[in-house]
């Protein structure tokens, strides 16, 4: 079922002005073309966020909005609706109040739904409109705390007849795997000790113990995931990479790398979750606002040259690089990437996958590439000076090129390709820009709130002169002293931490005439910042300020980012 008509979304959307007749149209093609509803389109476009489209939605319905990460759902109602009728039916029970229920919907008008609930809860029920896709995200709120669980099934696998194969076994490792895809986990560690193994999620890029399992489960836990990974179960003193593709118990896809590595106490397992979930992140949802929305999809609509992402580890840059190829897939262009590993499958993007055994590296992967007519190449990884080299003269024959690279800034990527010996005419005529990003955690906006900033945060501040020179520039005139900052308490909704998610923090360098000028006198890279700077770059620093002081994040988590 459709959430609205297409004349009912054209009057929310167009009618306000929250778009434009041509982006309406244009995704309303794409819908039908994909066969999906207009609203995914919407939001996977970049067109608007998906909390605009719902307060746009929710006032032409006249109906109540509500952000479900705003909301402390009261876990003992969700007892008054079974979950096989809530994810059917898309609603979401809230709060029990004096006479009736407050039910989440994405569905308001229907008005079917909303009989039967008052039929079988035998309460006045009262819709309040969230979009589809904070309801899906929302439904784990179902199912007991991981640590509960996964207690009852270490308990159910520690008999006394175990091994690999048995049924307790497999059920505690999947288990381990939804628990942890239910969390928002981006990892999970199991980690052999003395005496005991500990299990450790990895959520908002913190760890966080989940689970203790007795030592006598480990090596058959270890086992069953390298079965799973079709890894060698006889091996044991060595490194392994594997690989598990797993559908979750709601039929969502989740890609999981596997590493195991011999440590003193046994062999210690780290799983990435790379999920559906993830796949579907626009730019929006990573952190790109309108200005950097603009320069971002400017530089990759161009026809030719190279766009960087920068970063350390564990930054965004393959998800930012995601993003911007989804965007730019068309059925009339040929896109290939080299990968390593390929973390996504994309539908009509041809994606091969380094592979050292039969030397497929990333140069020889991208020299096999330019020979397949394509419009569009995605490099996983810039590493060395053979990559670098046919990168460049890629993007110099007419490709439109996408890497990543390992640098702390937007400008130190002129130097390090200048490391790899890529001369500087070939670098200032290929490079359209480099985009260069941190990951900070976001404040809970459940418990959010701002209070005047401390005289430790005030000297904390004196001390970094260009924290200081950031914060003045967004106070435009304000007086220093009265800045106010944002924290968070801790709530149920964050598991007490504060935070919930994470958002990135950018800055895009365009490469124009005067950056170009810069790179062609071998000016380091402090020198082609300022010159970026003059000509409009906002720094990192700079845009994780503006958030900070918009309350999507606390100043502490910028300044542990970008020091």
């Amino acid at each position: 079922m459709s959430l609205l008509s297409e004349e009912q979304y054209k009057k929310a959307l167009v009618t306000s002005g929250a778009v434009t007749e041509e982006t309406f149209t244009a995704a309303s093609e794409t819908a039908k073309k994909e066969q999906k509803d207009l609203y995914t389109v919407l939001v996977e476009s970049d067109a608007l966020e998906d909390r605009q489209i719902g307060q746009l939605i929710a006032d032409m319905l006249s109906v109540p909005f509500l952000e479900l990460a705003d909301f402390q759902v009261d876990r003992n109602v969700l007892r008054l609706i079974p979950e096989s009728f809530a994810r059917a039916n898309h609603v979401f029970p809230l709060q029990l109040h004096e006479g009736f229920i407050r039910v989440a919907t994405s569905h308001p008008g229907d008005l079917e739904t909303k009989s039967l609930l008052e039929k079988f809860t035998r309460h006045e029920i009262r819709y309040v409109f969230v979009t589809p896709r904070d309801l899906t995200s929302h439904y784990h709120l179902f199912e007991k705390d991981a640590e509960t669980v996964l207690a009852d099934y270490i308990e159910r696998a520690g008999g006394k007849d175990i091994d690999a194969s048995g049924q307790a076994v497999i059920q505690l490792v999947e288990e381990l795997i939804e628990r942890a895809y239910q969390a928002r986990a981006s990892d999970v560690h199991i980690e052999p000790e003395d005496e005991e193994t500990l299990v450790r999620f990895r959520v908002d890029g913190l760890l966080h113990d989940v689970v203790t399992v007795p030592k006598k489960l480990h090596d058959h836990m270890v086992t069953r995931i390298k079965v799973l990974s079709r890894l060698p179960t006889d091996e044991h003193q060595s490194a392994l990479d594997g690989k598990i593709s797993y559908e979750s118990k709601r039929k969502e896809d989740i890609e999981i790398r596997v590493s195991i590595v011999p440590v003193t106490d046994g062999e210690k397992v780290v799983m990435r979750l790379l999920s559906e979930r993830s796949r579907q992140f626009s730019l929006r949802d990573l952190g790109f606002h309108t200005r950097e929305l603009d320069l971002f999809a400017d530089a990759i609509k161009k026809p030719w040259g190279m766009i960087l992402v920068t970063g350390p580890t564990g930054s965004g840059k393959t998800t930012t690089l995601y993003a911007g190829v989804k965007m730019l897939n068309k059925r009339n262009v040929n896109i290939s990437t080299i990968e390593d590993p390929v973390e996504y499958d994309i539908d009509g993007v041809n994606q091969i996958q380094v592979n050292e055994k039969t030397k497929l590296t990333f140069a020889k992967g991208l020299r096999s590439i330019v020979r397949q007519d394509p419009d569009i190449i995605m490099v996983g990884e810039i590493r060395d000076s053979e990559t670098a080299d046919i990168a460049v003269n890629a993007a110099l024959t007419g490709h439109l090129v996408l890497s990543t690279l390992h640098t702390n800034n937007a400008a130190t990527a002129f130097p390090r390709l200048r490391d790899m010996s890529v001369e500087e005419f070939l670098i200032s005529s290929t490079m359209i820009g480099v985009v260069a990003q941190r990951l900070v955690r976001q404040l809970c906006r459940k418990c959010l709130y701002s209070k005047q900033a401390s005289a430790e945060e005030l000297q904390l501040i004196e001390s970094r002169p260009e924290v200081k020179a950031a914060i003045e520039k967004q106070l435009a005139g304000r007086p220093f002293a009265e800045l106010r900052l944002f924290h968070a308490k801790g709530c149920p909704v964050c598991g007490q931490t504060g935070f919930r998610g994470r958002v990135g923090i950018f800055e895009i360098l365009e490469v124009t005439d005067a950056v170009r000028v810069a790179i062609m006198q071998q000016k380091n890279s402090d020198e082609i910042q300022e010159v970026a700077i003059q000509e409009g770059m906002v720094t990192m620093l700079q845009h994780g300020v503006e958030q900070a002081l918009a309350g999507v994040t606390a100043l502490e988590e910028v300044l542990r980012v970008t020091k």
